[in-house]
């Protein structure tokens, strides 16, 4: 006679969990875009909250679907609907991670014409998920540029109180002053508030016009507003390090998906 008393989990006639059920309703509704997903899995699933939080924060109001706010409970909505969690758009698709080496010339934000170039172009082959840039990084820069549709994560990055690492190699239109780099290495002030510098040097090996620079700060245009105070304009800016993140074996204009444990490491920040 078997013995069942390790058999733990509980199934329903078809001798299926409720786990797999679950599951297997949401693969169906991520197959099938004219399914209806009730708004609290939709928000669950998209990796906010527990269902349970979910209908808290519907009640509340921080829930709008295609611009309108929803505080109906059991509300149904589509997977191409623009649902948004505190003005944050998310979504239920499987978490996807991709990592840029941004070319020059390719716009990351805004409104642009259809002869425009965007650095959505360069990814968009990377995944069917709906993924988004993670901050911003000038149409003129080059470097590292984070794409993903986890807005937990995006979120954190986008709001950390003690900002991200990030550093930048310059190419400036003169060599750089001794004076001035100590001076920055102090923290300058842009617009009357201190900019925490991590580290500023001349590149070993490179001509004096060619600075690294270490910092935390996601104050729009830092950089250049840090140098054009000390009369530098920079001619080439390239983020070279985000996060915990480099630009080994990426070469520029390619991608690659983050691994796990960079994800998990990410996600410490």
């Amino acid at each position: 006679m078997m013995n069942n008393k390790n058999n733990n989990k509980k199934t329903n006639k078809k001798g299926f969990t409720k786990k797999e059920v679950a599951q297997s309703k949401v693969d169906q509704q991520l197959k099938d875009p004219k399914a209806g997903m009730r708004l609290n899995k939709y928000i669950s699933n998209s990796g906010v909250c527990s269902r349970r939080d979910a209908d808290i924060y519907i009640q509340a109001g921080s829930v709008s679907v295609n611009g309108k706010v929803v505080t109906e409970m059991g509300y149904k909505v589509q997977l191409d609907d623009e649902v948004k969690f505190d003005g944050r758009r998310i979504n239920p698709e499987p978490k996807a991670y991709v990592l840029l080496n941004k070319p020059k010339g390719f716009y990351v934000t805004g409104s642009y014409e259809k002869s425009n170039k965007t650095v959505m172009d360069l990814v968009h082959s990377a995944t069917q998920a709906r993924i988004a840039p993670v901050g911003k990084l000038e149409t003129s820069a080059t470097g590292l540029l984070l794409f993903t549709n986890d807005g937990t994560l995006s979120k954190k990055l986008s709001n950390s109180k003690n900002g991200v690492r990030q550093i930048y190699q310059l190419e400036l239109n003169k060599n750089f002053r001794q004076e001035d780099l100590d001076v920055i290495k102090e923290g300058p002030f842009v617009e009357g508030k201190k900019v925490i510098i991590e580290e500023i040097a001349f590149v070993d090996n490179k001509p004096p016009h060619i600075v690294g620079i270490e910092l935390r700060s996601q104050r729009t245009h830092i950089v250049q507003r840090i140098f054009k105070k000390f009369d530098y304009e920079i001619v080439k800016l390239d983020r070279v390090v985000y996060a915990n993140l480099d630009k080994k074996n990426l070469p520029r204009g390619h991608y690659r998906h983050l691994s796990k444990q960079e994800v998990i490491n990410m996600g410490m920040f």
